[in-house]
């Protein structure tokens, strides 16, 4: 090579002649700078696709993964519109249950003695429901809205829930209270037989003069047995002079039943007995004509006529 440029000898097998070709140095120069251009070029679009490359497939995965957020997305905001059509459902079923509620009270004749946060939150003072959830709301519009509002019908429901068990309680105590009561009122006769003397002035079979008589004198068969005429717990069991053998029970509320002239008493005092249940025999212990059943109601401490606490 020289300093102006470069010879090539071109050799062939044929043995042909030799071929020189010459280049001048500018044209190697241009050559070189050519290369080096071809090849910087070759690398920087080598590296722009596989930057393309790999954007393409960022984008790709960006997709997919934005196309699986929004199929979450409309799969919670229809969960949302089930929950509000849900919530409005509940709100209608527990209006019906304030209603019958209501209703129970009126036919039984029972007062609401504490003010029922259903009627006064839920229902307002008009006794309307607030306007239902809307389920079919637009959500990508109006998606807060409806959270919030269903987070504020929620916390009104969870009070009404608690109302409204706290008014059923009530009529339920209520009703057991009148059971009780009414299992605790003499309501049958505490034996078999004729009546001989009832509830009132007669004239007294031992003297002959005129006497208060402050029970019901039942004549049956020596041994026949005598029943409680209500639930309640023996309080007296007794020879009790002249009224020989005798058993009282206190039924509460007031209410205490006494049975006098039996043969033999079967329950001790602090036992509980119910209605219908064999307490003593018939017998004519104490003063008596014969065998009989004194039996005597007092209401607060004062005789009251047993045949008004007789259905049988």
């Amino acid at each position: 090579m020289g300093k102006k440029g470069i010879s090539f000898l071109i050799l062939r097998d044929s043995g042909s002649p030799i071929k020189q070709i010459n280049a001048s140095g500018k044209i190697i120069r241009y050559a070189l700078f050519s290369l080096a251009a071809g090849l910087i070029l070759s690398g920087y679009f080598a590296y722009d696709y596989v930057a393309l490359k790999k954007a393409s497939l960022n984008h790709r995965y960006l997709q997919s993964k934005l196309s699986v957020q929004q199929d979450e997305v409309t799969n919670q905001r229809k969960q949302i519109q089930f929950f509000a059509g849900e919530i409005s459902n509940l709100k209608a079923k527990l209006g019906d249950l304030y209603n019958f509620e209501k209703k129970i009270r009126s036919i039984a004749n029972i007062r609401n003695k504490k003010k029922n946060a259903l009627q006064e939150g839920l229902f307002g003072v008009g006794g309307s429901a607030p306007e239902d959830l809307n389920p079919r709301i637009s959500l990508s519009e109006k998606h807060d809205s409806l959270m919030r509002e269903m987070h504020e019908q929620v916390e009104e429901l969870n009070v009404a829930v608690k109302s409204q068990t706290e008014g059923f309680k009530s009529i339920i105590t209520y009703f057991e209270e009148q059971r009780s009561l009414l299992a605790s009122t003499p309501a049958i006769r505490p034996a078999q037989g004729s009546v001989t003397s009832t509830f009132g002035y007669r004239t007294s079979p031992f003297s002959g003069l005129r006497e208060f008589h402050k029970g019901y004198d039942i004549a049956s068969y020596n041994g026949a047995p005598i029943v409680a005429t209500a639930n309640g717990t023996v309080s007296l069991s007794e020879y009790n002079g002249l009224f020989g053998n005798t058993i009282a029970i206190n039924h509460g509320h007031g209410m205490v039943t006494r049975y006098s002239h039996a043969s033999k008493l079967l329950k001790k005092p602090g036992s509980f007995v119910k209605r219908g249940e064999i307490i003593a025999l018939v017998g004519d212990s104490g003063r008596s004509t014969g065998p009989h059943v004194h039996y005597e109601v007092h209401l607060n401490g004062i005789p009251v006529n047993p045949d008004n606490y007789m259905l049988n």
